[in-house]
């Protein structure tokens, strides 16, 4: 265990960062409320913009990163909620480290995996997001393009309109398209919109597409021959689509695996012999110790396998 000296020192300090980050949340939640204000007023400026985002240009960086992947996965969560709720996951860590083990290290490990959670969680279900859509991307933009051919090759908004309203995709594409026909017909920003969309498939095509949608909505030409273009090659490389998905999903296979072997070890371990297994678990300082190093191996392992994921993508 710790001495109090030191337990009080650690409690002191996680809780001046989780002032600090709050407070800092909170003042970027405020301004990002007047800035939209100001936007709906007539009022925002471009130099008003550009002097907000040098202010706060690292912090800004990573709350853009946040409200995209939240965005991208359709989870109706506030990138400042989200930030709160790792700061919190992270603080409890901290006490359960100081409660458990004997070593300083072990509560800043136990404190980076309890907060860097949800971010992992939230980075797994994007994965899982764009594995159900990979091979179904094909299919929708073939029939964005059939719905931008019947509307005159001219309104990108009508055409994505139509699309949605024909209910002929699955219900993962039928989201983010329904998501980013929403974005384009309320918000003037159209960048941030289809980059959410490309993120939800995670692939050049997605990439691809998204330009061809600048394109025609900052400039209004026809882009009926890019969608075919696209369409064309995507074709062609639809046999190499379908084995890189095996290999991701091989990927996301073996990235589960420690956490099951450490799963029935331990199982076998407490159904042979509870007693034992407990005092040599949870009493001891040096299994506990073993555990979260576990811990920690298959936490490194997740974020590896993600890594592994943005690369196959």
């Amino acid at each position: 265990m710790l001495t109090g000296k030191y337990a009080i020192a650690a409690i002191g300090v996680m809780l001046f960062l989780l002032i600090y980050a709050a407070l800092h949340i909170g003042i970027s939640v405020l301004l990002e409320r007047l800035l939209r204000r100001k936007r709906l007023s007539g009022r925002t400026s471009r130099s008003s913009r550009s002097e907000r985002r040098s202010r706060f240009a690292a912090f800004n960086r990573l709350y853009a990163h946040i409200a995209d992947l939240l965005a991208a996965v359709g989870w109706n969560v506030a990138p400042g909620s989200f930030a709160v709720l790792s700061l919190f996951l992270g603080l409890m860590g901290c006490f359960g480290g100081i409660a458990l083990f004997a070593s300083g290290k072990s509560v800043m490990m136990l404190a980076a995996i309890a907060g860097g959670l949800p971010y992992v969680v939230l980075r797994f279900r994007l994965v899982s997001l764009q594995m159900a859509t990979r091979l179904e991307f094909l299919p929708a933009v073939e029939l964005f393009y059939q719905c931008y051919l019947i509307t005159g090759s001219r309104h990108i908004r009508v055409a994505l309109q139509k699309t949605v309203e024909e209910r002929r995709l699955p219900a993962e594409v039928q989201a983010v398209f329904a998501q980013l026909y929403r974005h384009l017909a309320v918000s003037e920003n159209h960048e941030d919109s289809i980059r959410r969309f490309a993120m939800a498939f995670g692939h050049e095509w997605a990439d691809y597409f998204g330009s061809i949608l600048k394109i025609a909505l900052a400039e209004g030409h026809n882009v009926a021959l890019n969608l075919k273009a696209l369409i064309d090659d995507m074709r062609k490389a639809q046999l190499a689509n379908q084995q890189e998905r095996h290999r991701l999903l091989e990927i996301r296979l073996a990235n589960f695996t420690p956490m099951l072997f450490l799963a029935l070890f331990v199982g076998i371990n407490f159904r042979m012999n509870p007693e034992a297994s407990y005092q040599a678990y949870m009493q001891d300082p040096t299994g506990r110790g073993m555990l979260l190093n576990a811990m920690a191996l298959i936490f490194g392992s997740l974020l590896m396998g993600l890594y592994l994921s943005r690369r196959k993508m």
